[in-house]
This record gives C-alpha cells, structure tokens and sequence, in this order.
C-alpha cells in the first residue's frame, strides 16, 4: 500500500482537492454522524468527503470483526450510507 493507505482512501496529509473547509457534505451525511462516536466518525469522515467531493458514488460502512471499515461503493448512489455486515 502505497502511503500506507487502503485503495479508494484519501491519503492522511492535507490535499487541497479534499480540503474539508472546501468541501460540503450532504445532509443525509451529516445526519448520518449524529450522535455516532468520535472514533467512528474520524473512520468515516475521510471516505464521506471523498464521496462529497466526487459526487459519484455512496459509501458502505461495513461492520467487520474488528470494528468498522468504510468504501466508496459505485452500487449505491451519491449521497447515500449503506451499513452491512462483513
């Protein structure tokens, strides 16, 4: 893994392209964090602005046995969470 980061991840330093004051996300992103824990949300947040700022594709979240794992998906649309099982 180049960088040390999964594929379809954006890389830990800052990138303008993906600056989070640049980008918007949608509301059902938003809603989807409420509520949800810290370290949950650091997990995600990266893989919601990727989807935010391509506006092409949803993000699964994925409950694995060790915790969680997030993806852009091209199966579900922009803009929304699909939560499965691993």
């Amino acid at each position: 893994m180049p960088g040390g980061r999964l594929p379809g991840t954006l890389p830990l330093a800052h990138n303008p392209v993906y600056s989070d004051a640049m980008i918007q996300l949608p509301a059902s992103y938003e809603e989807y964090l409420v509520g949800k824990d810290p370290s949950f949300v650091d997990m995600v947040r990266p893989i919601l602005l990727q989807s935010a700022a391509d506006q092409l594709h949803g993000v699964r979240v994925l409950y694995i046995p060790r915790g969680h794992q997030a993806h852009l998906d091209d199966t579900i649309p922009y803009g929304t969470i699909v939560e499965d099982i691993d």
